[in-house]
This record gives structure tokens, sequence and C-alpha cells, in this order.
């Protein structure tokens, strides 16, 4: 295993991830922060299989977007092409590679039932699956953060790139935004980064 992700994943998940890694080959890199996701899988021109994460993740999102990433690999080496890039063959090889690491010895108790529901149907993103989304942030190292769910209607904030909202109503499952600059409605997801201005 690349000596430089040991820092990053739980002590426990090594032996695992060591043998996965070593029978796959996988050019592993690690990047700064990036604001709209924590890593990802590609094909690069020489052909070789890359896979980058976000440095800035907790050691549990880590392990759980780095299983991400090589079950893209898998599927990609199986069906090259074929199938959708989050589809039921995907879908299956996460849930396989997740089920041996869910064990308190890895990941912690109160995160246990929140992966294990998640596994059942993953989607694209844990930032999609609210539950699993806020367990996980108990456990960031960044503490500031805010989520668009702890403000108020009426509220200003900035997201990543600089845009302005101000916070209309929460709606059933997303909250209804207004862009300052253009007026535009736009619906976010209660656990959306945010900036208050």
């Amino acid at each position: 295993m690349n000596s430089s992700i040991l820092k990053y994943i739980p002590l426990n998940s090594r032996d695992y991830l060591n043998k996965i890694l070593s029978e796959n080959k996988i050019s592993l890199l690690i990047k700064k922060e990036r604001r709209t996701k924590h890593g990802d899988f590609r094909v690069l021109k020489n052909g070789e299989c890359q896979i980058t994460i976000n440095s800035n993740l907790n050691s549990y999102r880590f392990l759980i977007t780095l299983i991400h990433e090589i079950a893209h690999y898998k599927v990609y080496k199986i069906y090259d092409k074929k199938v959708k890039p989050h589809g039921q063959e995907w879908k299956q090889i996460f849930k396989y590679m997740m089920l041996p690491l869910l064990n308190p010895k890895i990941f912690p108790s109160d995160l246990i039932s929140y992966i294990s529901n998640y596994i059942k149907n993953p989607k694209a993103s844990t930032d999609t699956d609210f539950n699993l989304s806020l367990a996980l942030r108990s456990y960031d190292f960044n503490k500031e953060k805010k989520y668009i769910f702890e403000i108020n209607n009426g509220s200003k904030f900035k997201i990543y790139n600089g845009r302005a909202f101000i916070l209309e109503e929460k709606l059933r499952k997303r909250y209804k935004c207004k862009e300052i600059v253009s007026g535009r409605t736009y619906l976010f997801n209660p656990n959306a980064e945010i900036e208050l201005v």
C-alpha cells in the first residue's frame, strides 16, 4: 500500500485496503480540498487508472470515498464503459466491498447503522444521504462549517463559488432559495455547506 494514505484511513482497515490495492493496478493521489467532490476515478490517456481523494476528509469519510472510487475501478475493469457510473453494477460492487468494513473495530458504532442503511441503495455521493452526512460531519476536523438546515428563513449566505442567496423557505425535503443577483430560485439539499453573509 502507498504509505502516504496510512494517515488518512482507520488503523484497522489497513490490511483490507492493502490487499485490495495490491491486487489492483491503481494510481492513488491525495488532493487538496475540492468543494464539489470528495474523490474521483478516471482513466488517463495512457490507459492508467487513477483515483484522487481529498486530503481534508476525516478518516471514515476518506475510507468510504476510497471504496466508492475503487468500486468504479472494478466496474470499469469488468464492464468498460458499457454501464452507468452509479448503476446496479457499481452499487453491488460497492456494497460487497463495504460489508467487511462494517464492524466497530473500523467504524464507530454510531456510524455503522447509517452506513448499513446507505449501502442498501448507495447514491453518487454520501452527501445525498442526510443522516449519514450529518453523522460523518461529527468526525470532521473543521467544526466551523455551516449547513443550510441550520439557518433561518431570510438569512443571506454564499456557497463555495461565491454566489449569494437568500433562504426563502423549507420545502418537504429541500430548501428554496433565491439567488440575489439573478433573482432565480434554486433548491438546496439540507446538508449544503454555506457561509453566512
